[in-house]
């Protein structure tokens, strides 16, 4: 950093003003103008007439550095160096007084020499980085300016030797200063762009269709947060909360889509066609750009794919069309702070053969920008599970619409149209005709229904091939007769044009084409369908009245929607007799739903020869799209409707979760091949109780009689499936025919509603009981029948919870968790309990803590006040198992841990903070530690923790979790040498033999614990 640079952050005359400090008030020389002085008798923090002290030179280095960090623009080095440059300069300084010369010589040097001096007269910095040396030598040469500008006006002597010198000096300080009047501020132009650009995307993507509205002269763009309708999004998630919970498990976490982000900084969101990625997406960016929570970049793939080569930082607004120009390398400085929301949607709408390389140039930029926010949308198989899980990404699926959410969005939805008269009885048929409630579960399908429901004055098509023509002719005819307007395309001539189109984007695997190319296209047709005239025309007539074909850029054309192309080229495919080539993409996913639409259209011989294809192939997959294609073949040879039938039971029951949620796909027709409980296991009749509830959003009847058989089974998981599930069924009836019939050992129910909670009184009591959400403690204790039989309380979620003493109340109470109750305070008021066991996580106040005395197992995952564990537990509590998770060690560490010395069990979760030899040693002091549990992040992120490690011959049982199966064990194992047992767990999506750690153990029971 040269001293010019370093002037736009420190002017000269805040310079001058400290630099003058440091010399004696009466003048150079001590008064003898007429000849040279000493720079020893001139500073003034040495000799008799002393003005600084030490610590006054070390102030003014002090303000000197702050000046410069503070200052906008990006920071001259790391935050927390500022200190020792503030001491390796004050030392720099304060070496004046000892330098062998007088100010003439001082001069003669010039200000780089002169600040080469005193960088070797004075001790060396020690262990600072080298943007931080950098600093500390532009600082000390601009500093040398200054004294040496002082020099030559206050001493006569020195101006009348060195003329020349002395206005060479003053020019140089007069450029600089010039310099930085003229120059804009670091920065300044950077945030001028975002002034424009921020409110130029929240504008940009503030709209969204809803299909159908503009059918009466109304506008089919909305405003995005009038029309946006919040879904959620499920993961199977590791939290040390869910399985240190009595009885133990993983947790399926539900959260507001819009939140996807805030648990990971990497997501990747799954979605079905029309389940509303892409709104997400554009929602996200707009409240973005809206609140200055990051630089929002939305990156369609299917529009950069189109240019070959993907984008680099600085192409992205380009890439999208934005008319916006950046200062040069904006977006860089952006992603280099960690700034940038990047928001890549559709991965399943480009060729397979491009995935590739998309995750290489994703990779690539995560790699070099680390520290921002990335959301990649895709539908659920487009990829495989562990696509990206590696690099940190965490998997969201979108939910599908639930009863609540289809009626908000039909409300929405009549309220935009001005039809009010039309809601209520299509929310009544919603509610009584089975096949159409199926179709409702996505804001796609839902706005069609709504569309389709008021143009046709109440009547509904059944069945989803019914649909999609009924949508067809609304949006290719009807919307133009209702306005009046003279059609200048028959419905049929826009069918033949528009699945030729559809049937050339499935075939090239694409969503969109050349402009070009669909003139091309049309060209070739216009002679089939009778038309004269030019292609360009024609195609401008069906992008402007079909209302399902559409131009999202200059030179592009795709569909409004993918279902839509699906759709229309299966049409295609099965007139033109296409069936082999159907066949021959059915490994590729992107031909599923093509492949069930063809069997839709086809004639009874050629969906028979379609379904025998599938079975064929003798590949799982396969065979349940053989079954999920019987949804829509009311005509079919009966030995095939058997023979698929009979592959499928194969595949029944399912041997694992995944296995499950796959049979799920294949739709409600599972529900007749289901069996048991007889003669099932426990893993087989857990498969089955999934499939069902996963089925209960499009089947509820069918769904509830399969669970209805299950609910008096004995096995832990499946009671705890079975009540997980109560949220996908209508609550009343749920409670009623499968809850209320429950074992209730080492079970507990979760209400996470209103309409839960009021149930509750009309079951037998549950001695265990969770409210997630935002219940009032007067309105839990009014449903809970007796609430002094309870005895484990899981309350997550509820910022209205501020007083702990309302719990008192359940005076029998043994087991409580707290997790993000984020306002709750009074620990101590719950003295009197007979608490053994607490989960406690991000609560506003632990400091009653230490009033819980009769504690035998604590948990805590959230930062601990304090510098030592005795300062905030209680250190009366005979407590015999502890988890650490997340933050709770920051400030404490483990320091007091040997405390407790009744321990035999400690588990460490995901610390922040790496474990020190001290922390160790407090562990190796627990006589009774038998069982030791791990995070393997741990292991990842701060492996010098096992480093510090000693060895523990006491420990008997190790459990480590969350492992992805790269991770090195060798030094964990050889530190616990005592080891009987070592459990095991993966992360979801990183499957790996038990026999990559079995070696590292010999002698010891090594289990895998599969997730």
């Amino acid at each position: 950093m040269e001293p010019a640079v370093l002037g736009s952050k420190l002017a000269s005359g805040l310079v001058s003003q400290l630099i003058k400090r440091l010399f004696r008030p009466d003048g150079p020389g001590a008064g003898l103008v007429d000849k040279p002085a000493r720079l020893s008798a001139l500073v003034s923090f040495r000799g008799e007439k002393r003005t600084l002290g030490e610590k006054d030179v070390h102030r003014l280095a002090e303000h000197l550095v702050r000046q410069a960090v503070d200052s906008p623009g990006e920071p001259p080095f790391r935050g927390r160096e500022q200190t020792a440059v503030t001491d390796a300069l004050a030392r720099r300084l304060l070496a004046l007084g000892d330098l062998d010369m007088d100010d003439v010589q001082a001069v003669r040097l010039g200000h780089r020499e002169l600040a080469e001096k005193l960088h070797h007269q004075a001790p060396p910095p020690d262990g600072l980085s080298a943007d931080a040396c950098h600093f500390l030598d532009s600082a000390t040469e601009w500093a040398c300016l200054q004294i040496l500008e002082f020099f030559t006006r206050r001493s006569t002597f020195v101006a009348r030797t060195l003329v020349e010198q002395t206005r060479s000096q003053a020019e140089l300080i007069a450029k600089v200063d010039e310099l930085i009047a003229r120059s804009p501020r670091p920065g300044t132009e950077d945030r001028g762009f975002e002034r424009r650009y921020l409110p130029y995307v929240a504008d940009r993507h503030n709209h969204i269709t809803i299909y159908g509205i503009d059918l009466r002269d109304s506008p089919d763009r909305w405003p995005l947060e009038v029309a946006y309708l919040s879904l959620e999004a499920t993961t199977a998630e590791e939290s040390p909360l869910a399985q240190e919970h009595p009885g133990g498990g993983s947790l399926t976490v539900q959260l507001p889509a819009e939140e996807a982000l805030l648990a990971h900084d990497r997501v990747l969101l799954r979605g079905d066609a029309g389940s509303g990625k892409t709104t997400l997406v554009q929602w996200l960016a707009v409240t973005a750009a809206r609140d200055g929570s990051g630089v929002p970049y939305v990156l369609p793939l299917r529009t950069l794919i189109r240019a070959g080569a993907l984008p680099a930082p600085a192409d992205f607004l380009t890439a999208v069309s934005c008319p916006l120009t950046p200062p040069e390398g904006w977006t860089e400085r952006v992603l280099t702070a960690g700034r940038g929301l990047i928001l890549v949607d559709g991965l399943d709408e480009i060729p397979a053969a491009d995935r590739h390389r998309t995750r290489d140039w994703l990779l690539s930029l995560i790699r070099a920008f680390p520290g921002n926010r990335w959301l990649l949308t895709s539908r659920p198989t487009a990829v495989r599970p562990d696509w990206l899980a590696a690099e940190g990404f965490g998997e969201l699926t979108l939910a599908p619409m639930s009863r609540p959410d289809v009626a908000t969005f039909v409300h929405r939805w009549h309220t935009a149209a001005e039809a009010p008269e039309y809601e209520t009885p299509l929310l009544d048929s919603l509610r009584t005709k089975r096949d159409l409630a199926r179709l409702a579960t996505n804001p796609l399908m839902c706005g069609l229904i709504c569309a389709l429901h008021r143009e046709r004055r109440g009547y509904l098509p059944t069945g989803r091939k019914e649909l999609y023509d009924a949508a067809l002719t609304m949006l290719l005819a009807r919307r133009d007769r209702e306005r009046g307007l003279e059609l200048d395309l028959a419905e049929e001539t826009q069918l033949e044009l528009l699945q030729r189109l559809a049937y050339a984007l499935v075939l090239s695997g694409r969503t969109e084409m050349e402009l070009e190319t669909a003139e091309a296209i049309v060209d070739r047709c216009l002679s089939v369908v009778g038309l004269r005239g030019p292609a360009v025309a024609v195609l401008h007539d069906l992008l402007l009245r079909s209302g399902l074909l559409r131009q999202p850029a200059d030179g592009v054309v795709d569909f409004v929607h993918r279902t839509f192309q699906d759709y229309l080229g299966a049409r295609y495919a099965v007139e033109e007799g296409h069936l082999d080539v159907l066949v021959g993409h059915a490994d590729d996913t992107q031909w599923e739903d093509v492949i069930r639409m063809a069997v839709a259209h086809a004639r009874p011989r050629e969906r028979a020869s379609l379904l025998r294809q599938l079975l064929a192939r003798d590949v799982p997959r396969l065979t349940l799209l053989a079954l999920a294609c019987l949804e829509h073949t009311p005509a079919l040879d009966a030995a095939v409707r058997m023979e698929v039938e009979q592959r499928a039971a194969a595949l029944i029951p399912p041997a694992s979760k995944e296995g499950a949620r796959a049979l799920a796909e294949a739709g409600p027709l599972v529900l007749e091949l289901l069996p048991g409980p007889e003669k099932l296991s426990g893993r087989q009749a857990l498969g089955v109780t999934i499939t069902a509830s996963v089925l209960g959003a499009e089947e509820p009847e069918g769904a509830l009689g399969v669970l209805r058989r299950f609910r008096e089974h004995g096995d832990l998981e499946v009671r705890r499936q079975l009540a997980g599930t109560w949220s996908r069924f209508d609550t009343a009836r749920y409670a009623s025919e499968v809850l209320d019939h429950l074992p209730r050992h080492n079970l507990y129910l979760t209400c996470e509603s209103a309409e839960q909670r009021a149930a509750l009184p009309g079951m037998r009591p549950w001695s265990g009981l969770a409210f997630k959400g935002e219940h009032p403690v007067e309105e839990i204790l009014a449903a809970v029948r007796a609430p002094e039989e309870v005895t484990l309380l899981d309350l997550r979620d509820n910022p209205g919870l501020t007083d702990l003493g309302a719990l008192l109340p359940f005076e029998s109470l043994r087991n409580l968790l707290l997790a993000r109750c984020t306002q709750a305070r009074g620990l101590d008021r719950l003295a009197d309990l007979p608490l053994t066991e607490l989960i406690c996580g991000q609560i506003a106040d632990l400091s009653g803590l230490a009033s819980l005395r009769s504690l035998r197992r604590l948990t805590l995952e959230q930062e601990l006040p304090g510098r030592s564990l005795t300062e905030v537990l209680p250190v009366d509590a005979h407590l015999t198992y502890l988890f650490l998770g997340r933050q709770a060690t920051h400030r404490t560490g483990l320091r007091g841990l040997d405390h407790w010395w009744e321990l035999v069990e400690l588990s460490l979760g995901a610390l922040t903070r790496e474990l020190t030899a001290d922390d160790w040693r407090a562990v190796a002091a627990l006589p009774r530690l038998k069982q030791l549990h791990l995070h393997a992040r741990l292991l990842r992120e701060l492996p010098r923790s096992v480093d510090h490690m000693p060895e523990l011959p006491g420990v008997k049982v190790l459990r480590l979790t969350g492992l992805l199966g790269t991770e090195d064990l060798a030094e964990l194992a050889l530190r616990l040498p005592g080891l009987h047992s070592v459990a095991l767990q993966n992360m979801p999506g990183h499957d790996f033999p038990e026999s990559r750690f079995a070696g590292l153990f010999p002698g010891t029971d090594v289990r895998l614990l599969q997730r």
